[in-house]
């Protein structure tokens, strides 16, 4: 009795005393293997049960709203598989965190420091005194939005598919385009559907706000509905990510095209061509569905969805990548360095040492993760030469940034990998999903604020 009491008081020491990015880290991999668990059972799949690494990949992509699989989901897994998929991809769409603390106010308990500071860093900027209120309003612009899109892809699925089945079919797209997911119950992704105006634009809108942060919804719902429109503050935060995102948008709508016109999408109508384009600048950079076969894409067609993917969506969102305002900050270092000035200034703001730093930060570590692991990823799929293919080398790196900025699309290769190709991927999507500085931070003491600081010295750059 003593023995278990000592050990109880022993786990409630290790957990006051671990910090809010270990906690986080914590309740994704639980909830992980959780998932892995029951994917691997035999209620979970129509065949053989699933091995645990394929499982445990499917979970982890799940969990981390990626999209990236091993086995086709519409055939391989059951009702009960899918389901479990669908919920794996609503608690990592919305933090795992944002549904423990709405459990505990529901239950009137106490929340802790902790799990407050996790919840706001998850979601917001700048501190806020009612962040009760705050996960709320998460919750139920997730389920309107959700339900929303549920309703619209119905009026196109349910005349297609039956009542049922076009439902399911529904709902369980628009939880997934809204988490910026990528799965789909169709073993083609969304190709067959490229012709669809209305079904491209719920998705893309779904994808859209998705990806766009809870912030930036809610402040763009706050200027409707105010009465002084002109009296009314957004912040610089939601009007970088705006700019940011509608540009990327544009760009890559206008490259893809450029770039895909007479190659696969030489035999498209002008139609398909302009909703082809739009979707994939879209989907490219958090969402993971297609509607054309990335594996036929022209190599710098491919080069340029790396590059949407690795920078994903916005912050506080369900997207992954190094985010559109760490983006938009090194182009306003850029602009700012080149007329001379030591600031970096945007719409008469300017913008903190210490959130530059941290841009730095994650993109060089971002870069470095990706770079390391796309090494190791070569190695685990050719270790001999003779078997390396003419595009090899771009394959993996597009499966690796697809991975860690938990977009979902892949060049051909996910099927293929070996063991240990998918346990560096799955550590991949972890990484996008919980955040490269969280998994630093975790396992390295930050420095104090008071930190000793020493006589400048200047070195030569560039």
């Amino acid at each position: 009795m003593n023995i278990e009491i000592k050990h109880i008081s022993s786990l409630k020491k290790l957990i006051r005393f671990t910090s809010p990015n270990q906690m986080l880290i914590f309740y994704y991999l639980l909830s992980i293997l959780t998932g892995a668990f029951l994917l691997s059972t035999r209620l979970a799949s129509t065949a053989e049960p699933l091995s645990f690494i394929d499982s445990l990949f499917t979970a982890t992509s799940a969990q981390c709203v990626t999209g990236l699989i091993v086995v086709d989901t519409g055939t391989r897994f059951t009702l009960f598989g899918q389901v479990v998929i669908l919920a794996l991809i609503q608690i990592g769409g919305l933090g795992i965190m944002t549904f423990s603390i709405y459990l505990f106010v529901f239950l009137r308990r106490n929340i802790s420091f902790r799990s407050r500071m996790i919840i706001q860093d998850t979601l917001m900027h700048t501190p806020v005194s009612d962040w009760q209120n705050l996960t709320g309003k998460v919750i139920k612009m997730t389920m309107f939005f959700e339900g929303l899109g549920a309703i619209l892809l119905s009026f196109y699925f349910v005349p297609r598919f039956g009542f049922l089945k076009g439902v399911y079919h529904s709902v369980f797209h628009s939880i997934s385009a809204f988490c910026n997911a990528g799965f789909s119950t169709f073993s083609d992704s969304l190709i067959s559907f490229r012709g669809s105006v209305y079904l491209n634009a719920v998705i893309m809108f779904l994808i859209f706000f998705g990806g766009i942060g809870f912030l930036v919804i809610n402040e763009i719902h706050e200027y409707f509905i105010s009465k002084r429109k002109k009296m009314f503050r957004i912040s610089l935060h939601t009007k970088i990510v705006l700019v940011t995102t509608f540009t990327l948008i544009i760009t890559g709508f206008t490259i893809f095209w450029a770039l895909e016109d007479g190659n696969s999408m030489a035999l498209f109508s002008i139609k398909e061509k302009f909703l082809s384009s739009i979707f994939q600048s879209v989907t490219a950079r958090t969402a993971g569905f297609n509607t054309v076969d990335i594996s036929g894409l022209r190599s710098s067609t491919n080069l340029m969805m790396i590059f949407l993917m690795f920078i994903g969506g916005s912050p506080g969102s369900a997207a992954g990548g190094i985010k559109t305002t760490t983006l938009a900050i090194f182009f306003i270092i850029i602009g700012n360095g080149i007329k001379g000035s030591a600031n970096a200034n945007i719409f008469n703001r300017t913008l903190s040492k210490e959130i530059i730093m941290k841009a730095f930060t994650i993109t060089a570590l971002a870069f470095s993760f990706t770079f390391i692991a796309v090494f190791f990823l070569l190695m685990a799929q050719s270790p001999i030469l003779v078997q390396e293919g003419n595009r090899e080398f771009l394959s993996y790196l597009f499966e690796a940034v697809s991975a860690i900025g938990t977009v979902g699309l892949s060049m051909g290769v996910t099927s293929s990998l070996t063991f240990l190709g998918k346990i560096i991927i799955v550590l991949l999507m972890f990484t996008g999903r919980v955040g490269i500085l969280t998994l630093a931070f975790s396992v390295i003491k930050r420095e104090e604020k008071n930190s000793t600081r020493y006589a400048e010295e200047n070195i030569m750059v560039g």
